[in-house]
Order: C-alpha cells, then structure tokens, then sequence
C-alpha cells in the first residue's frame, strides 16, 4: 500500500432481532394467544406470559398449569398461529423511523436479521416492506436446531458473518434475546419497547432509545 493511504477497515457487524426492533408485533403475538386460549376456556395473564417469555416458554405454559393436554395444545397452537397471521395482515406492525435508520446505519455497519419468527410469518411482514434490502442475510426459526435463549441462534450469525464476537454487536429488545446474545459472547445493545420494558436488561451493554442511536455507538 502506497504511502500516505488508509488502511482499510472492515465494516462492524450488527445482527438484529425482529419482532420488536423492526417491527411492532410483539403485542400481536400475545393477542393471538390470548383469543387461541380463550376458545379453549383459558384466560391468559399478560404479567405471567412475559414472566413465562423470558424463560424461553411463553402462551402455553399457563394451559399446561391448567391441566390442558397435548393434543389440545397442538390444535390451539395452530388456531393461534392463524390468528397471528390474521393480525400481521390487518394491524399497524410498523415502528416509527426503521427504515430511514437502516439506511442510516447501512454505510457504517453490515446487517443482519436472526430472529424467532417462523418463515412464514417473517415473509408475510415483509411483503410489501423495504426492511431486508439492508440485510446481508436473515436467519429464521428454521434455520436453527435452538431457540433463544440459547445461543444458538446468534453463534450462527456469527458463523454466517465469519466474524469475530469483538467486531459484532447484537440488537434486542428483551431478555430472552439479551441471555442468547450474551450466552454467545456477543455484546447486546437493548433498543426500548413498551412490551418487554419490564425484562431485565442488567447485562445489556447500551440501552437505547431507537435504532438511531446505533450510529453513534459504531461511530466510537
């Protein structure tokens, strides 16, 4: 290399969760459960189903505690998974400045989704949305043998990427995202969300408000 030339630096990588970093489903998901248990005469705590979530379990717990059998689970799962997809097709799903953030973000860092959506789910949020132009690839819940929090899910990332856990940063938005990203080894940023604000965020290494105060945490 020629003197006075810079020496090249590689772009940092960010690896994203997407329900409630880049699109507002979260409270969707619930509802979509709430009204599968309610057929069956179930009634769904919020407080507990979050409390549940962070443990890797979530809807079904409490129709287990209640003496609700498998077979019934299976069916109400699948009620619970047309409902949900019924409300990704009807209910406001978008998060305020993602995409003008992505773009944003996109000359500083390289991108990419690992997220606990089902296939097709994530491909019917993302019919008619400009979110993945900005992603070098999206792994979903059948890309992987272990849902979060294990660290499956982000060590494959990193593995996808070929990159180091020191030039990668993980966005979450709840505990059990956060447990998975630090169970790999990877920092966290916790970016807010009125529904998992509760969670317990201690090990998170930046808490921001929106997915633009990214670019000042690459920039350092």
């Amino acid at each position: 290399m020629g003197a006075g030339q810079e020496v090249p630096t590689l772009r940092p990588r960010r690896l994203f969760d997407h329900d409630g970093v880049l699109v507002d489903t979260e409270l969707w998901y619930y509802r979509a459960g709430e009204k599968a248990l309610a057929d069956i005469g179930i009634t769904l705590d919020k407080d507990r189903y979050v409390r549940d979530m962070n443990r890797g379990s979530g809807t079904w717990a409490q129709a287990r505690a209640a003496g609700v059998d498998d077979r019934t689970i299976s069916r109400a799962r699948a009620v619970r998974d047309d409902y949900y997809q019924q409300y990704l097709r009807t209910e406001p799903i978008e998060i305020d400045g993602v995409t003008d953030a992505l773009a944003e973000l996109a000359p500083h860092a390289r991108m990419a989704i690992v997220t606990t959506a089902k296939r097709a789910d994530f491909d019917l949020i993302h019919q008619n949305r400009h979110i993945t132009q900005f992603m070098d690839f999206i792994l979903v819940r059948e890309d992987y043998n272990h849902a979060k929090p294990h660290p499956e899910p982000y060590l494959a990332g990193l593995n996808r990427f070929g990159a180091t856990r020191k030039e990668t940063l993980v966005v979450e938005d709840s505990s059990r995202g956060l447990n998975s990203a630090v169970a790999a080894g990877i920092d966290c940023a916790i970016v807010h969300n009125e529904f998992t604000r509760t969670h317990d965020f201690s090990q998170a290494t930046h808490r921001i408000k929106t997915l633009h105060d990214l670019k000042a945490i690459i920039l350092k």
